[in-house]
């Protein structure tokens, strides 16, 4: 599976799109599309959890009062199918490999991935 999760009208997610070498990958807009059930709980098992794929920097974290409760694993991914605004940002899949946000360091990884 070769995908680019992505915010298109976040200008950090266009500059790391830009950067990547996205031939053959999908692009999806997360706010027109929002990430599946299916591909989110094998996305789940890989990183280890929903939490690791959850943005606690989402304004909706705090508006809605999230960051005052203690949320489950299945908090998690209702809030993450619910609200694409919650799922970090850029999340590329390439085959195996996940490469979840945009610290620079993820995405020095993700070139190195994706330029072999």
């Amino acid at each position: 599976m070769k995908r680019i999760y992505f915010l298109k009208t976040c200008s950090t997610n266009q500059r790391i799109v830009k950067e990547l070498n996205t031939v053959g990958f999908e692009l999806i807009n997360i706010k027109e599309q929002n990430i599946d059930a299916s591909t989110l709980d094998w996305l789940a098992k890989k990183v280890g959890s929903y939490e690791a794929l959850f943005s606690k920097k989402s304004v909706k974290y705090k508006t809605l009062g999230l960051n005052e409760k203690q949320l489950s694993e299945q908090d998690f991914r209702k809030w993450i199918l619910d609200e694409y605004t919650f799922l970090k940002r850029p999340f590329i899949l390439n085959n195996d490999e996940v490469f979840i946000g945009n610290s620079k360091e993820t995405v020095e990884a993700a070139k190195l991935s994706l330029n072999k």
